[in-house]
C-alpha cells in the first residue's frame, strides 16, 4: 500500500483538494447523465452492430414475402397475408432461436385465421386482450386457447419477460387449437 500513499501525496501536491473535489464532482455528473440516458444510447449501438452482422451474413428472415420485408407496413395493421405465411415465418424465427418473434408471428397467424374464417373483423389498434375478448364473444370454445395465447404474448412483449422454446410450443399448440375450432365450425 506504500505506492498508494505515495501516489496520493503526489496528486495532492500537484492539484490540491479543491481541484480533486471538482474532478470527482464532474465525473459523478457524467456518470449520472450516462446512467439517466442509458436506454437512449446503448441499445441503438447494439442494434447497429446486429444489423451489420446480419448484412454480412446475407440473412434476413423477413424475406418470406415482399410485403413483410418492406417494413413500410403500419405497425398496427395486420399485413394482407394468409395465415400460412405467418406460420412459416414463425417456424423460421423459431429455427433461429428468436422465440419472441416466433411468438409474435404465431399470434399474427391466429389473428389472420380468425379474420379469414369470419370469427372476428380485424380492427387495427386492438390489444391482444381485446382481440381475445371479441373472438370469445363470437366462439366461446376459443376462450382457453386465446386467453393463454394472450397471456404468453403480453408477458413477452409488454412485461419484457424473456421468451423461450416452451413459449413458442405453447403458441404453436394454441394456433393448432384455434385452427381446429374455427375450421371445424364449432
Amino acid at each position: 500500500m506504500r505506492w498508494w500513499n505515495e501516489a496520493a501525496a503526489v496528486w495532492d501536491d500537484m492539484f490540491g483538494i479543491g481541484f480533486s473535489t471538482l474532478v470527482l464532482l464532474l465525473l459523478a455528473v457524467v456518470v449520472a447523465v450516462l446512467w439517466y440516458t442509458y436506454p437512449a444510447w446503448l441499445p441503438s449501438r447494439w442494434k447497429l452492430r446486429r444489423a451489420a452482422r446480419r448484412a454480412q451474413r446475407g440473412q434476413d428472415v423477413g424475406e418470406v414475402t415482399g410485403e413483410l420485408a418492406d417494413g413500410e407496413q403500419d405497425a398496427e395493421e395486420l399485413p394482407e397475408q394468409p395465415a400460412e405465411v405467418f406460420h412459416e415465418l414463425a417456424d423460421r424465427y423459431a429455427a433461429e432461436g428468436r422465440w419472441a418473434e416466433a411468438v409474435r408471428e404465431r399470434l399474427r397467424a391466429i389473428v389472420r385465421e380468425l379474420a379469414e374464417r369470419g370469427v372476428i373483423e380485424h380492427v387495427p389498434g386492438w390489444t391482444v386482450t381485446e382481440l381475445a375478448r371479441a373472438a370469445v364473444a363470437a366462439r366461446p370454445a376459443l376462450g382457453p386457447a386465446l386467453g393463454d395465447a394472450a397471456a404468453v404474448f403480453s408477458g413477452i412483449w409488454y412485461a419484457q419477460r424473456p421468451a423461450s422454446a416452451g413459449d413458442d410450443e405453447r403458441m404453436r399448440g394454441h394456433l393448432a387449437t384455434v385452427r381446429e375450432l374455427v375450421r371445424g365450425g364449432r
